[in-house]
């Protein structure tokens, strides 16, 4: 069976404004200005006829599409598309430390190092295995055809990367900002993204702040 997914990032929440590392321990609200990207996205696709949502179970995704979940379409959260967990940094400011420590580890998934983690937290592969069986309830569902999914910006480049059939050493190459959309086909057999990080609804409805 044939499917559309409509694949976004949540609204910007004031961690993401002061550069705090979020995670999957972190359960932040959306700010003013991810509000407004928010009704920015529901304005641009408030007629698109989906038939089912998903989200994480983190409530800065389910504020971002709240007008959505408000029509009536069935909303399912999914502990499968929550942020990937970066444990002892969670909650902590973007500072040298963190921004090493950050950097090196992603040189180490880069270079296909995808089982390291940091201490508390998820590496690329625990995140795929979670991912993996949401994946296989998204396609067994014979009565969704359009679905909206709103996840995390982590989670969301490792999602695609499993979606396209690319390593997770490549997960870099799927750019994103808050509320930001992938288009994704799903023809029986394979993914097909149709639209790569269009944010044309931010530049269209969504005055910056």
């Amino acid at each position: 069976m044939e499917k559309t997914f409509y694949i976004i990032r949540h609204g910007e929440t004031d961690f993401n404004k002061r550069g705090v590392v979020q995670g999957r321990g972190v359960n932040t609200d959306i700010n003013e200005h991810g509000r407004k990207q928010a009704e920015a996205f529901y304005q641009a696709y408030k007629d698109v006829p989906f038939d089912r949502i998903y989200t994480s179970t983190l409530k800065r995704t389910h504020q971002t599409i709240q007008k959505f979940i408000d029509k009536g379409i069935p909303w399912t959260q999914f502990a499968g598309l929550d942020e990937m967990a970066w444990g002892i940094y969670e909650g902590m400011e973007n500072s040298e430390e963190v921004k090493r420590a950050y950097d090196e580890m992603m040189g180490n998934w880069t270079e296909g190092k995808l089982h390291l983690k940091f201490d508390q937290a998820e590496s690329p592969l625990d995140v795929r295995e979670r991912q993996l069986e949401v994946l296989e309830k998204f396609i067994e569902d014979d009565d969704a055809k359009t679905i909206l999914v709103c996840m995390h910006g982590r989670a969301m480049r490792l999602l695609l990367c499993l979606l396209t059939n690319r390593s997770l050493c490549e997960m870099e190459e799927f750019p994103h900002t808050n509320t930001t959309l992938y288009k994704v086909k799903y023809d029986g057999e394979n993914f097909h993204i149709l639209e790569f990080n269009n944010t044309d609804h931010l530049t269209k409805y969504c005055e910056q702040d």
